[in-house]
């Protein structure tokens, strides 16, 4: 389990899910949060394979946006160009290669709420 972080739960708290009822208002929160902080286009390295994400362990990808599929509290997806198409992979299977702090901050928010 990841150690707290104080932060980045105070962040969370006040700036994501704030004034959010139920889990579907925190979905669009963090949906809204990533979009917002994260400097589209970006590259990006896949960390783990997962059933409904194409990508290899290792491939990069270039990450263009925040995915039009449907967020949840327990997955956000965004929009990557993979083989001469774009497609919705999971957030949390990719790990920013050489980005801005704000897209590091917004991505690692991400993976921190996941593993609490």
């Amino acid at each position: 389990m990841t150690e707290r972080d104080e932060e980045r739960e105070e962040r969370i708290k006040t700036r994501i899910i704030v004034d959010a009822y139920g889990a579907n208002e925190q979905a669009y929160g963090w949906h809204a949060y990533l979009d917002d902080l994260m400097d589209f286009p970006f590259e990006a390295r896949c960390t783990t394979e997962r059933e409904e994400s194409p990508l290899k362990e290792g491939e990069t990808v270039r990450v263009v946006g925040m995915s039009s599929t449907e967020p949840t509290l327990s997955q956000q997806y965004v929009t990557v160009e993979w083989m001469d198409r774009e497609l919705g992979v999971p957030l949390e299977q990719l790990e920013p290669v050489d980005v801005d702090d704000d897209t590091k901050q917004a991505i690692e928010d991400w993976h921190y709420w996941l593993e609490r």
